[in-house]
């Protein structure tokens, strides 16, 4: 209080611009020492009994003094200073009040003896007969307040002594139940940290119970590589901040025998619902254990791998996303299909099939780790339950890793074996709220994914629905093709990048479907492989292309792409050299594209074709070189003629800062070691052409020289010789961003606005203003501290393209940026009204 009475006085003596008198000085220099000594009458206070007579008087003393001679000591200065209102007075008396009642919370009879002072001490200049009643009537009934106060605190004592007993016999009951050893006690932080663990389980641990406070509570156990999953289940709770029951654990004692728990746990949380952690309990389970581990796992593990069967994994499923919190229902399941494991199966006989399932049980359980749960749904099926929302690009590639990783070689019996696997993604509950909805909407991913050429993942999509429909009628459609022989080829020339001369055609398959017209390969071809067709199309292909290729030059060559199961087709060197024996061809004249693919599951087959190839005489050319899988061993042994640059690899590389160029370098110093050839795919730009060029390739495939053509367009352009000119843009278009953003448009001291479709560095198209003049210069607000300068190159309706007098600035994704770090100031005359920051 003392702090406060001398803000009032100074205040008062401020606001009256006044001294006091030396009574009111020393009257108010009285109360400050009272209060200053107030600590010293408090310790007195707390040595006497709280029902003590004495305390009233040291309240007296501490409290109600100070206050009445603060109070006299203000009515003395108001009295004799005219300069100071009594309206002052009274409201420094009120504000001090006030401070008292806070300092002395909960003490109510001392609020009202503050009270009733201070009052009482600013009214020795004003003591009529009504301000004396009411005084008295105030203290009455402030007396009166401070009794039903202290009744009212004396039966909450009462309460809270009864309740502390009940405390304290709980913990005797708790403590005596822990101490025989017939369960004991636990609680976590929400970092997963032991906050309390009953003595005995630090007894049987040979920890001090100190000790293991603040260390992981997954540290009471211990596991083995035979007896993990009941640690992962454990582990999968707490992740996922769901309750748990009766979950067997080995203990991590140094006891010969083991000792087993069984944990029961439920997540703490506050009144606002946020996790604090867990708390639990655990009985010794070891007898029962032993008596039920067998039943258990024939129950609820496949016996093969060890892993949790279809009935677990899905009743884990069912218990995320029936999680009590919303937001504890968000999970991702994982659907994986094993590539070639039938081909090990009916090769090597099922006891390898069996050993090799349970190598990839084992390292689909490394490389998911403690992120999810993993099951074996039977055969060559296995699923994965991450719980928690993801990113797809995490899940991504947590995917890739677990294909990367069970694409490697397996050792089955002294025999090298090398499968792949397909992953489909769905995710509770973008793709699903059910088990039954997730699992099948991931089946529909799994299927995209094995057809999109196997070794992939893929993540549902709604239009799979769809998608699965359209597959089975484009099969069917496909079918009918062939019978009808609705098939057609078309072929590209491949251009000497030296003599710009015609050296060969590459065979391109095109079909016109009836109802979608000509459908691209990346549509059909895949149908075909998964539906065994690949084999007849791939024979009428060659055979068609070696007919077609009797009638050209005999120094013109064709290209055919093999696909990987055609290779994997014994009779493919038979159905090859019967084509060329009925077309009259040089088999030299032929040339195979096989693609990467094939050495995935290389073996002495694989060596074996390439030398029967070889012996019918026909060239071989590697296709997508660089994009596929495989290392650079192969290249060893495989005779390939040429290496063809795939297209992604010369798209792009003019860009500067690009290290496509160094890539395809290589590539042709890797080719000319070797004595093969080299062809650059999908040159489109002069630019490309000529970087190609220089780096050394000596042939060129792509639209600068020419789109694929038909037969007949092929033996027309024969006709006019064999002589290539390259025609087409000299760089590409600067590539676009499609969004959709609000902007500002000035021209002329008039204000548009208008709508933002795609930009690129050079130009945008603007769409919401009508008919413009070509030409048309505006000032273009892109940000609020961004504007440049665009012209009107064309407009249609109300779309116009604009091209801006400087390139925007990139970020190191390649995105425009639309507010750049750092902004130019424009000069110029004309430009000035245009290019002026914006507000």
């Amino acid at each position: 209080m003392a702090p406060g009475i001398v803000c009032n006085m100074v205040a008062m003596g401020v606001l009256s611009r006044s001294a006091p008198q030396p009574l009111s000085l020393s009257l108010a220099f009285a109360a400050i020492l009272l209060c200053l000594g107030a600590p010293l009458l408090a310790t007195m206070e707390g040595r006497l009994h709280h029902r003590s007579w004495k305390r009233y008087p040291l309240m007296l003393l501490a409290v109600a003094l100070p206050m009445l001679l603060f109070g006299v000591a203000a009515a003395q200065w108001t009295h004799d200073s005219p300069a100071l209102d009594w309206q002052v007075t009274i409201k420094g008396y009120g504000l001090l009040v006030l401070l008292a009642t806070v300092l002395l919370e909960r003490r109510l009879t001392s609020i009202v003896a503050a009270t009733v002072a201070v009052w009482a001490g600013a009214s020795i200049h004003s003591a009529s007969l009504a301000t004396l009643g009411l005084l008295a009537g105030g203290t009455g009934i402030g007396l009166i307040a401070a009794m039903r106060q202290a009744r009212l605190a004396r039966a909450e004592s009462t309460r809270l002594a009864a309740q502390e007993r009940e405390r304290h016999r709980a913990e005797e009951l708790l403590r005596e139940y822990e101490e025989t050893g017939q369960g004991w006690f636990w609680e976590t932080d929400r970092r997963g940290l032991i906050a309390y663990v009953s003595p005995r389980i630090a007894e049987l641990v040979g920890c001090p119970e100190a000790k293991l406070y603040g260390r992981p509570f997954l540290s009471l156990f211990r596991l083995r590589a035979e007896d993990h999953d009941s640690e992962r289940t454990l582990a999968f709770h707490l992740s996922t901040r769901s309750s748990f029951h009766d979950i067997a654990v080995r203990a991590a004692t140094d006891e010969k025998e083991e000792r087993w728990w069984s944990i029961n746990g439920r997540p703490v949380l506050d009144q606002f619902h946020n996790f604090l952690g867990f708390r639990g309990s655990g009985i010794d389970l070891t007898e029962t254990r032993k008596s039920q581990q067998h039943v258990t796992q024939l129950a609820r593990f496949d016996s093969l791998t060890k892993l949790a069967n279809r009935f677990q994994m899905s009743e884990w499923l069912e218990k995320v996303i029936n999680s009590p919190r919303i937001e504890n229902r968000a999970c991702a399941v994982f659907l994986l299909d094993l590539d070639r494991f039938k081909q090990v199966n009916d090769t090597m006989g099922h006891p390898a099939g069996d050993a090799l399932l349970k190598q990839v049980a084992e390292r689909l359980r490394v490389t998911v780790a403690n992120m999810g749960r993993v099951g074996r749904l039977g055969g060559d099926e296995f699923q994965v339950i991450l719980p928690g929302y993801h990113q797809h690009e995490g899940l991504g590639h947590l995917a890739r890793r677990v294909i990367e990783n069970l694409s490697q070689p397996y050792s089955i019996d002294g025999t090298q074996v090398t499968i792949g696997a397909s992953v489909g993604i769905a995710m509770c509950p973008e793709d699903g709220t059910t088990v039954e909805a997730l699992i099948r909407n991931a089946d529909l991913a799994l299927y995209a994914a094995k057809g999109g050429g196997r070794g992939r993942h893929h993540f549902y999509d709604d239009d799979l629905h769809s998608d699965a429909r359209e597959r089975r009628q484009l099969e069917q459609d496909l079918r009918d093709a062939i019978d009808a022989g609705a098939l057609e080829l078309h072929y590209q020339p491949q251009v000497h990048t030296t003599t710009e001369r015609i050296t060969g055609f590459e065979a391109l398959l095109r079909w016109k479907h009836p109802k979608h017209g000509y459908l691209s390969p990346a549509r059909f071809v895949p149908v075909a492989e998964e539906t065994g067709l690949v084999s007849e199309i791939g024979e009428w292909v060659l055979r068609k292309a070696c007919r077609d290729l009797a009638a050209w030059p005999h120094d013109v060559r064709v290209a055919v792409n093999v696909s990987p199961l055609q290779f994997a087709n014994p009779d493919l060197p038979t159905v090859v050299a019967r084509a060329i024996a009925a077309s009259g061809i040089a088999p030299a004249r032929l040339e195979l594209e096989i693609t990467e693919s094939v050495f995935l599951g290389e073996d002495k087959s694989t060596e074996a074709m390439f030398g029967a190839l070889k012996g019918v005489g026909v060239r071989l050319a590697l296709d997508d070189f660089g994009t596929g899988y495989s290392s650079l061993g192969y290249l060893k042994k495989a005779p390939f003629d040429k290496i063809k640059i795939d297209q992604s690899f010369v798209r792009g590389a003019i860009i500067e800062g690009s290290r496509n160029g160094a890539i395809i370098s290589s590539i042709v110093g890797l080719a000319e070691a070797l004595g093969m050839e080299t062809t650059a795919e999908g040159v489109e730009t002069l630019d490309e052409l000529d970087l190609v060029r220089l780096l050394g390739c000596s042939h060129v495939q792509g639209y600068i020289y020419e789109k694929s053509l038909t037969a007949a367009e092929v033996m027309a352009r024969l006709d006019r010789g064999l002589m290539a000119v390259a025609t087409g843009p000299r760089s590409a278009r600067a590539p676009r961003q499609t969004m959709l953003r609000k902007v500002v448009m000035e021209h002329g001291g008039h204000i548009y606005h208008a709508t933002i479709r795609n930009i690129s560095s050079t130009g945008a198209m603007v769409e919401g203003l009508w008919n413009v003049p070509t030409e048309t210069q505006f000032g273009l607000h892109l940000a609020d501290d961004n504007v440049v300068l665009a012209t009107a190159r064309w407009c249609r309706e109300d779309r116009m393209g604009v091209e801006f007098l400087r390139p925007l600035e990139l970020d190191g994704n390649g995105s425009v940026l639309l507010t750049p770090v750092r902004t130019e100031t424009p000069s110029g005359g004309g430009d000035e009204g245009l290019l002026r920051r914006a507000g």
